[in-house]
This record gives structure tokens, sequence and C-alpha cells, in this order.
């Protein structure tokens, strides 16, 4: 079932006295229940398209919609707060609080429907990503880095969105825990029914979801085999 789609969507910047394309005229459909990755080289627009799927950025051409529904109609911030969320490189996490605060924090302020008992909630996806009660409530910079990343990808689960985004989230770690970090983005596509778009440079990650993007002359493009 299509969860997002991309209409015709173009973006651009001046460079020096000339426009640069970088997003040409660009239509995709992602599923529910799918993990995706998109590679491409520094330049060629990854980030900036995931910003323009996450409603950081507004196209300057095309149409973007979710769940048939153009991202301008649901609103911008309501779409941010309750349709998607993002997983980045550098995890954003709220230095000063616990993982379990940083969870509660955007629990609080989505609309979507929600258990009851939040702490609770957030204390067992913590788990289940890993985190352990105690660690659960000590002040989140006393994580490793793998430990923080699980941390926003609970966070990024505990508001019930649809949709989840990833910048580079392997690109701070070791490669195990790279690979753990990897399955557990992939069981989130499955096990919650949610549509995972990771923007990677990495082959190795790309291999893992079930399909593969290419960004190439501001298209996304299939891969089929090799990645060259």
């Amino acid at each position: 079932m299509t969860l997002l789609q991309l209409e015709n969507i173009s973006y651009g910047y001046i460079d020096g006295t000339k426009k640069r394309i970088i997003l040409n005229e660009l239509s995709y459909n992602f599923e529910k229940g799918k993990f995706y990755t998109i590679l491409g080289p520094s330049g060629s627009g990854k980030t900036t398209l995931l910003s323009l799927i996450g409603a950081l950025e507004k196209t300057q051409g095309g149409v973007i919609r979710f769940d048939g529904k153009k991202i301008e109609d649901i609103g911008y911030t309501n779409y941010r707060k309750n349709n998607q969320a993002i997983v980045f490189q550098q995890f954003n996490l709220i230095t000063y609080m616990t993982p379990l605060d940083n969870l509660l924090n955007v629990m609080n302020i989505t609309s979507n429907e929600l258990p009851k008992d939040k702490e609770k909630t957030a204390l067992a996806l913590l788990n289940r990503l890993g985190i352990v009660e105690s660690k659960a409530r000590r002040n989140v910079m006393t994580l490793s880095g793998g430990e923080q990343q699980r941390v926003a990808i609970a966070r990024a689960l505990s508001t019930n969105v649809g949709l989840i985004l990833a910048d580079e989230p392997t690109g701070n770690l070791d490669s195990a825990t790279q690979r753990e970090i990897v399955t557990i983005l992939r069981s989130l596509a499955t096990d919650y029914d949610t549509c995972v778009i990771v923007v990677t440079h990495s082959d190795e990650v790309a291999k893992t979801s079930d399909i593969q993007l290419h960004l190439r002359d501001g298209k996304l493009i299939e891969q089929k085999g090799k990645i060259s």
C-alpha cells in the first residue's frame, strides 16, 4: 500500500551565476512495511530530498502526498509532529534529559493516539531496543554512541508515526554497531508496518534494504544487482 507519493519534485540552488538543479521532476511511490535505502554521491541531493520528505524544506516544484493528502494541506507542523520522524547521524537528542524523558517529550506533543501509560510504553520500547530501565533513567550523554542512536530510533517510534526517515544513521558508529542499527531499522518496517527510508553512502547498508534507490541526474532509480 502506497504511503508516500513524490510527484514531479524539483529543487535547485544558485551556484555562482548558474542555477544547479539537483532534483529534476522526480517521482516515486513509497509503500508501507518496506525498508528503502537511497544512495548517491555527495552533492547529488540525498539529504535535500530527505529534508523535503520530512517537511524541513519546501519543494520548488511538484507535490508530496502522505496517505493521499498533500503535506501542505495536512500542515507542515502537524505532518512533522504526527506523521513522520527523522533519525539523524548526530542523534539530535536533548542532552540534559534521560532517554526516557527524550521519548516522553515527543509523546506529549503528538496528536496521535497513544497508550495512557506513556512512561510504561516508553520504557518498554527502549527495552525492546536494548536500553534497560537503569540506563533509560540516567542522563542520555552517559550512553555510548550506539546506545544513543537506539534512543533516537525509539524516540522516532514512540509517537506511532507511519514514516521514519534516517540520514546516515550509522555514519558515526563502528562496524558491529552499524550492523545492529541496520537490523533494528529493517525490523521496524516489518514489525510496525512502517515505511523506513534511509539515506546512506554505504553499500553494505543498502544491501540489507528491500529496495535500493540511487539518486542520479535528479531522479530516483531502482537498483538491479550490484551498485556501481
